[in-house]
């Protein structure tokens, strides 16, 4: 998608970039006018969206920098999370207006950084801030292929939030979204950096473990189990904590394709679902319990 340019020829002094919702990728440059948001069609940058309000916040130059104000919006505008009446915007802001996320950039070198956001936009989950799918799917060929040549171990695991739909139901989606967000640090914080780790579904992750063979890899598994299950949460004021399953599987003789491999791992996830979740299952045993 194009760009939507606003700023006179030349260097422009700030963009928003959209991380989140519709026109993913677009580019609006910022100059001295006012920038509306809003549902209606004069909006500057009209978002279709019944949540959005007709003129939902402002954006405007000052001589200190740019300024954002919510417009009395039914539904608020946040910034960084946290709802704002008008704020003083700096680099790297997210606003947040309805389920439209807009990174704001303020520097000299906003055509680079704005190419840097399109490959983030690319590779990582909007989120979490880890790998997306995709980039996920890429990685692992790669890892695949150079353990296959070189007879190297490779091991998968894949994890899963123990009865997340119910913290949605019972606690909203913006609850649910704190937990994932709170779940990928604890994921990316207790992995080694050669690891690859990446939300592949709703409320599923996978790390990919390079040089480990599956003994490694559960022990590691069940580490993680334990450390995730220590997270405090606090739910619209109530404590809360959580538990995972995982499956964890290794690259074997035989296997030709990803999806052998991803196979393998979900047939043991779908087993410690089924043994009675908050466990690491795979073919080293029979039945692997949680064991705190």
């Amino acid at each position: 998608m194009l760009p939507l340019r606003r700023a006179g020829a030349g260097e422009v002094p700030a963009c928003l970039v959209v991380l989140q919702g519709q026109r993913l990728g677009q580019r609006i440059d910022l100059g001295e006018s006012a920038l509306v948001i809003g549902r209606a069609p004069e909006a500057d940058f009209q978002i279709v969206e019944r949540s959005i309000s007709r003129a939902h916040c402002r954006i405007t130059r000052e001589p200190a920098g740019y300024r954002i104000k919510d417009l009395d919006s039914t539904n608020k505008t946040f910034l960084n999370d946290q709802p704002i009446i008008e704020a003083e915007l700096k680099d790297g802001d997210h606003i947040a207006v309805g389920s439209c996320v807009l990174k704001f950039m303020e520097r000299s070198s906003v055509e680079a950084r704005y190419h840097e956001e399109l490959y983030q936009l690319a590779t990582a989950d909007s989120l979490t801030d880890l790998y997306n799918r995709r980039q996920f799917l890429e990685l692992i060929d790669r890892e695949i292929a150079r353990a296959s040549n070189y007879k190297r171990p490779l091991s998968l695991l894949i994890i899963d939030l123990d009865h997340f739909k119910a913290i949605n139901d019972r606690y909203g989606h913006p609850s649910g979204d704190l937990v994932l967000k709170k779940v990928a640090l604890a994921l990316r914080g207790h992995s080694r950096e050669e690891f690859i780790v990446a939300r592949i579904g709703g409320e599923e992750f996978a790390i990919v473990l390079p040089e480990n063979d599956l003994e490694q890899a559960v022990a590691f598994a069940d580490e993680l189990r334990v450390a995730l299950s220590d997270l405090e949460f606090s739910l619209n004021g109530e404590p809360k904590r959580i538990t995972v399953s995982i499956g964890a599987a290794d690259w074997l003789n035989g296997m030709t394709a990803t999806g052998d491999l991803m196979r393998a791992a979900d047939e043991q996830l779908y087993r410690a679902k089924q043994g009675g979740r908050d466990r690491v299952c795979s073919k080293l045993t029979r039945n692997h319990q949680s064991a705190d």
